[in-house]
């Protein structure tokens, strides 16, 4: 059997508002090393990671390139690109640069605690229906809220999911997906996998994340990102 062949694409091209700092969310330091480092390390280490895509920021590209991609020897980097104004524009750019992969993972460099072992349950996921997205069941009740702020509902929290990256798809899948709706309205897309539930009739499945498997969107993510960062090389 054919080894087969996978692309990673690292999204850092978002602004990180909430994060009040001058310096964009993926690229603050972690333990000592920029955010988005850590999950391009752990797909550069991946045996089933071929190719790792960057879409950043046009600005930041040569910082990417000269102080990231290059102080730290990734070379499974094959290319960085501009991201697009909104988040499935900045997907489809990488998708774009993709040198046709089987599958492909889709990451957002702000969650730098992924590991191999998610991966490949990401992976196998995906090999089942052709989309696969990590997560963990919320360990909180969830209520849905109607417009006026009003409790409408309260689903089964045992059926409740939070949703993480990485993301898993046939490349052609999640490609001809993103190429689908981009003459529709995408209002509302936040993650690819309302792609694929939009687009095709495919069944995305769920693998499991890590509780630690946090975005780093809040000052106060920042802080127990530390903790957890000092944990895990503690370990290692």
């Amino acid at each position: 059997m054919n080894k087969l062949r996978c692309s990673a694409v690292v999204l850092a091209a978002g602004q990180g508002k909430r994060m009040n700092s001058k310096v964009q969310k993926q690229f603050l330091e972690l333990h000592g090393r920029p955010i988005v480092f850590y999950s391009l390390e752990c797909f550069q280490k991946s045996d089933m990671i071929d190719e790792i895509i960057l879409v950043t920021g046009q600005e930041s590209i040569q910082y990417c390139r000269k102080e990231i991609v290059e102080r730290y020897g990734l070379d499974k980097v094959r290319a960085i690109v501009a991201g697009g104004s909104e988040r499935y524009n900045s997907v489809y750019n990488g998708l774009l640069a993709c040198n046709d992969p089987d599958y492909v993972f889709i990451h957002d460099g702000a969650r730098p605690f992924i590991d191999q072992e998610m991966l490949k349950r990401g992976l196998e996921g995906a090999m089942k229906t052709g989309a696969c997205v990590i997560g963990m069941p919320s360990k909180d009740t969830v209520k849905i809220a109607d417009a006026c702020d009003m409790v409408k509902e309260t689903p089964e929290r045992s059926r409740v999911w939070i949703i993480q990256t990485p993301q898993i798809f046939d490349y052609s899948l999640v490609r001809n997906a993103h190429e689908s709706l981009r003459n529709k309205d995408m209002t509302g897309i936040t993650d690819d996998a309302m792609v694929i539930e939009q687009e095709t009739d495919v069944k995305v499945c769920l693998a499991a994340g890590s509780y630690m498997n946090i975005k780093i969107t809040t000052p106060e993510d920042l802080k127990i990102a530390g903790i957890f960062c000092v944990d895990r090389y503690e370990k290692e």
